[in-house]
């Protein structure tokens, strides 16, 4: 047996620093190469469409947290069983989850995506698409719904492909969707002058060759877990798992989308006229934000196998020590981050649009949206830990207490007494709150494994 077949195994007795290495880095890269895609994507709009294109596609946000819910939901469980069941040397059991993950996308995708697109509108609207804004909020999305059955097995093909023990592979279709995206997103836009449809068709473009490599690996009988038709596609009992630990990530994005809403809503009302630049504005911090957010997931991503498999195998010293390497690295990356953003924040806004409407709020907005940004490394890497060894519970309560417990009560409150700046405002406290909750939270479950001699000791 290839070497390459036999690497799940060596997460059990591989050092961890190496192991990090080798997972954490092609994700990191994977995920890198993502956000910069969402980036370049919003630069050529933002230049080649205009100021309230980039607004447009913000009101797309809460949708795309959406659409991104249904597949996390079965991804990230998908991913993390099929890790505990190569910890427990049970073949069979990985195989019956990736074919059940398969079958799972397809469903979810045409349920959600074909509901979706009969009310895009009237949900757009809802989102805060005002005369000016829905144009483009709905050409990007009307082609981004169309291709979420291709979305949905790629996303979650690959994430399965990185847990059972070929991080590169999924390094590399990672890199084949953006590269084509890359490529074709200019042509479109400028060349044939599609508009915003020219960077959504670029997107789906990109997602389908990543989206047949997934398919070769999973066919392929070299891969060390693939397809078997004689298998189980749809089992009660592994669904249930899936949803009930990919029900976190989910809600994560749920509230995601809930809180854009409100945020739109917010910087509407108090932004007045310029209120859809404060929209486009948020857009600019958002798409910066999810680029050092995108790096510390790609650190969670490497950690997951190596949690997981080693949860499932009892290793509970192994999983500390990923845990603590993976937290020291998440403060590290959001920190270069929020010396970036506080320091450079005008030549930041400069790479999405010319306008100095726009430049002059997403410019004061960065200087507090990212004030406490440091700690957020630390509380996602946290909540990521449970996730992946299994305790869906405390991480959904994680994702909750930033995203609805605190955050939407300081929208309502601080906006009433600082206007746009408040909106800012809220969002850096929320993270505040939210690190020492992890903090507290992690603190309480590691004194009481210590007790029971389980998992944290």
């Amino acid at each position: 047996m290839s070497q390459q077949s036999t690497s799940p195994m060596t997460l059990g007795s591989a050092p961890i620093g190496k192991l990090l290495a080798q997972y954490s880095i092609p994700a990191i890269i994977a995920s890198v190469a993502t956000s910069l895609y969402n980036i370049v994507d919003s630069m050529f709009i933002g230049h080649g469409v205009g100021a309230m294109a980039i607004s447009g596609l913000a009101i797309t946000f809460p949708l795309m947290n959406l659409v991104i819910a249904f597949c996390t939901l079965i991804a990230v469980g998908g991913s993390t069983i099929s890790s505990i069941y190569l910890g427990q040397k049970n073949i069979s059991k990985a195989t019956d989850t990736v074919n059940n993950v398969m079958s799972l996308c397809l469903i979810h995708s045409i349920v959600f995506g074909g509901l979706t697109l009969l009310f895009l509108d009237e949900i757009l609207l809802f989102f805060g698409a005002t005369s000016q804004t829905l144009p483009y909020a709905r050409e990007f999305m009307h082609i981004i719904l169309l291709g979420t059955p291709i979305s949905y097995v790629f996303i979650g093909l690959n994430n399965l492909m990185r847990a059972t023990g070929y991080p590169k592979k999924a390094m590399i279709s990672a890199l084949l969707s953006v590269g084509v995206n890359i490529v074709l997103a200019p042509l479109f836009i400028f060349t044939l002058d599609w508009g915003i449809k020219g960077a959504a068709t670029a997107t789906i473009c990109g997602q389908f060759v990543a989206f047949l490599w997934v398919l070769w690996h999973f066919f392929s009988k070299n891969s060390f877990v693939h397809f078997e038709w004689h298998n189980k596609w749809l089992t009660v009992n592994i669904i249930k798992r899936i949803y009930a630990i990919g029900l976190s990530p989910f809600l994560m994005n749920v509230c995601a989308c809930i809180v854009v809403i409100f945020i739109n809503k917010a910087l509407l009302d108090h932004g007045g006229e310029a209120g859809d630049f404060a929209v486009g504005a948020y857009g600019i911090l958002n798409r910066t934000t999810m680029f050092f957010v995108m790096i510390v997931f790609g650190v969670t991503q490497g950690m997951q196998p190596i949690l997981g498999f080693n949860y499932g195998a009892e290793q509970w010293q192994r999983v500390r020590r990923t845990l603590n390497i993976g937290i020291w690295f998440g403060i590290g990356i959001t920190t270069v981050g929020w010396l970036l953003t506080e320091l450079t924040p005008d030549m930041i806004s400069r790479l999405f649009t010319t306008d100095p409407t726009l430049i002059d709020i997403a410019n004061r907005g960065s200087r507090i949206y990212f004030l406490f940004y440091p700690v957020v490394g630390c509380q996602i890497v946290i909540q990521n830990f449970f996730q992946s060894v299994g305790k869906p519970k405390i991480s959904i309560f994680l994702s909750l207490t930033r995203q609805l417990l605190f955050l939407l009560p300081f929208l309502l409150i601080f906006p009433k007494y600082w206007g746009i700046d408040g909106v800012w405002a809220s969002m850096a406290v929320s993270d505040l709150v939210a690190f020492f909750f992890a903090i507290g939270t992690f603190v309480y479950f590691s004194n009481k494994q210590k007790n029971k001699s389980t998992v944290v000791q």
